[in-house]
């Protein structure tokens, strides 16, 4: 399947497993079904996914919902397919960024984050790094889809200061796929 399908409802879930470990994203953008309520789910800030309050252990199912998540226009989050569309609470962000892997340096530099989901984000135009000044630090997150922002886990900022303190400079901060993000304000066209 080079394309993902316009409807799940034909495939298995072994199908769309195999979708979402082949990276490919089914289209939740254009499934506009009726609400049907609240799924009883819910993504931790540390990016734990519970359903009726207990850990969901089985990272395929935390892929798989993953892969149905949308965020709508209101701020909300739901889990969406063709039939139907469910409330999901997200106490921060949809996913965790857990691991940074960096190619290059200075303006050609290239950022690549690892999801809790094992999905990869490139930092750049589409993905872009924000900073969030709060009370108690810093809090980076990372555009990844459609609204979906990843929180950047704490180590992994710390090893981008660190690369961004190395880069010197007047601004604090790091390029990604041409775009320059100051660690401490908004990225730079």
């Amino acid at each position: 399947m080079d394309e993902p399908p316009a409807d799940l409802a034909g495939l298995s879930l072994a199908d769309i497993a195999a979708l979402a470990e082949a990276k490919k994203l089914p289209p939740v953008d254009k499934w506009n079904p009726a609400h049907c309520g609240d799924s009883a789910m819910r993504i931790a800030r540390d990016g734990t996914w519970y359903h009726e309050g207990s850990p969901i252990g089985r990272p395929a199912m935390v892929r798989l919902f993953s892969t149905i998540l949308r965020r709508e226009p209101d701020g909300r989050h739901v889990l969406v397919t063709p039939v139907e569309k469910l409330d999901i609470e997200v106490e921060d962000a949809a996913f965790v960024a857990v691991e940074v892997k960096s190619e290059g340096e200075g303006d050609a530099r290239r950022l690549a984050f690892r999801l809790n989901t094992g999905d990869v984000v490139v930092a750049g135009p589409e993905h872009r790094l924000r900073f969030d000044a709060r009370e108690d630090g810093p809090h980076p997150y990372l555009h990844v889809r459609g609204g979906l922002e990843a929180l950047v886990a704490r180590p992994v900022y710390y090893e981008l200061a660190e690369m961004a303190i190395a880069d010197g400079g007047d601004t604090p901060g790091l390029w990604s796929d041409g775009i320059f993000f100051a660690l401490t304000g908004s990225p730079s066209p």
